[in-house]
């Protein structure tokens, strides 16, 4: 899971989470590295059926099933 932002948290009460100012420099990245790119396969395309977050699965061509999540802001949740 990927968090773009929010305040502070009981286990966390110090510290403010936000995107970045430049979204061209970045201290760090999410590499996500399988033996075949091209054997990946979507087991559905994006699907919403989980209210505010948009969502599919797909498998790496090692049979290791991966979630890809997005969650949506309120005005575009189904209503």
């Amino acid at each position: 899971m990927i968090n773009t932002g929010g305040g502070p948290t009981p286990d966390k009460p110090d510290v403010i989470l936000e995107p970045p100012s430049d979204p061209s420099v970045v201290d760090s990245f999410l590499n996500v590295r399988v033996a075949d790119l091209e054997g990946a396969q979507f087991i559905t395309e994006p699907l919403n059926n989980h209210g505010a977050e948009l969502r599919c699965y797909l498998r790496d061509p090692d049979g290791h099933l991966i979630e890809v999540g997005q969650t949506l802001a309120a005005a575009d949740a189904p209503r």
